[in-house]
């Protein structure tokens, strides 16, 4: 058998130098560790905590560390112990969980506690607007901070998911409040909310057509309640009427028939908030004084001023109280009375957020990369970035805008 003699082009075949080889393109990793605070909540009898031991564990999974002050769950039945097996360092002082790169709350920080926050770091907290003055700001933009108000963040679609979250619970439970303070053993009205065969029904105005509106909607009718629901927005008031999936009676806020509704109204709800700012003041003292003696009032929209004029903020140690002979109940912070489901509810909206944060390199970036989260920053290196706080508490203004344009 004649073996062929390797050709020249044979041989250079076999050197495998010469053929192009596969290797990895750099890629460049802007990754971020996150160091997340969670201090114990201590204003307003609040209850929640931002992150559940589920959102704990998959934030520790993906390289973030978290510093929980001990005792922060437990408003929400969940143990520092949980905390710990899902990654969380408990540490035993506030101070230590302010000094974190971002540090998340519930209610706005108090005074003592800004001084604990690390200088040029990141709060992330609800705006209780009438709770708040000019110090709080000129504190901030003092140290540098970063200030996101949690409830002004918007996702891709323009919608606002914690706004939406607590919108659902509030508006749940606001019956059930309702009903609550129409019995006689809180000395209201002594009627059920609803109604049984021969006894008519109660009366109840809904202010607002949003979320809070729909959820408080579901829950009335089923009860058999006499239903109301007023708003601006004629849009409105149809997207609700076609997402209850039934005919409901409903009213422009500003017409003749509002008056009227509120004087015969057993209950009426407060549900009407404005994009930015203060929430607008629809209800006058001289409608409330019209209107039944030990009538409830729930004004959902008091973080944000309220809708009636005779509102004042009250806390879940003492929610209600008597003006005109009506029964107002002004507390804020409503999804604390079932503080476990708003935490669940919380979780589920900062954990996959602040792991895209660390994805993008940090909070900065953040910023930068997502106009729809630029929303909710007002207070940015030093300045109010939020035009509609700058005017109210008369501090001067720069536009978050033009900062990122200037980055660019």
């Amino acid at each position: 058998m004649n073996t062929a003699t390797p050709t020249g082009f044979g041989q250079i075949a076999q050197q495998t130098a010469l053929y192009p080889q596969e290797q990895p393109a750099p890629v460049a990793d802007d990754r971020k560790r996150l160091l997340i605070g969670l201090p114990r909540e201590t204003a307003l009898q609040d209850r929640r905590i931002a992150l559940t031991p589920e959102g704990v564990a998959l934030l520790s999974r993906n390289g973030h560390e978290v510093l929980m002050e001990a005792g922060a769950g437990e408003g929400s039945h969940f143990s520092d112990h949980e905390y710990a097996e899902a990654g969380a360092r408990v540490v035993h002082s506030p101070q230590e969980a302010f000094a974190a790169d971002i540090v998340l709350k519930i209610e706005p920080v108090h005074a003592s506690e800004i001084e604990h926050l690390r200088p040029g770091s990141t709060l992330i907290s609800a705006l209780t607007l009438p709770n708040l003055n000019q110090d709080y700001f000129r504190a901030l933009n003092k140290k540098k901070i970063t200030g996101i108000g949690f409830e002004y963040i918007e996702d891709k679609g323009g919608g606002r998911p914690i706004i939406r979250a607590m919108s659902e619970i509030a508006g749940s439970t606001v019956m059930l409040i309702a009903a609550e303070y129409l019995s006689s053993v809180q000395q209201g009205r002594g009627v059920m909310l609803g109604g049984i065969t021969g006894v008519p029904p109660t009366r109840v105005v809904i202010l607002g057509a949003g979320t809070v509106a729909e959820f408080a909607a579901r829950t009335a009718l089923g009860l058999g309640v006499e239903l109301k629901v007023f708003d601006r927005d004629t849009y409105r008031l149809q997207r609700l009427r076609y997402a209850l999936g039934q005919p409901i009676a409903t009213a422009i806020i500003d017409s003749d028939t509002l008056p009227r509704a509120i004087a015969e109204a057993d209950v009426v709800v407060g549900a009407v908030r404005s994009k930015q700012g203060r929430s607008p003041l629809i209800v006058t003292d001289a409608l409330v004084a019209a209107m039944k003696p030990n009538a409830v009032i729930i004004d959902v929209s008091i973080d944000q001023g309220g809708n009636f004029e005779t509102s004042e903020m009250t806390s879940l140690q003492k929610p209600v109280y008597h003006r005109h002979g009506v029964i107002h109940y002004c507390v804020p912070n409503i999804p604390s009375r079932v503080a476990r489901t708003a935490s669940t509810a919380l979780s589920n909206v900062f954990a996959p957020f602040l792991l895209q944060t660390g994805q993008l390199g940090g909070i900065e970036a953040m910023i930068f990369a997502n106009r729809w989260f630029m929303r909710g920053i007002y207070c940015h290196n030093g300045s109010v970035t939020n035009a509609d706080i700058a005017r109210m508490f008369d501090l001067r203004y720069k536009d978050l805008g033009l900062l990122m344009a200037a980055r660019f």
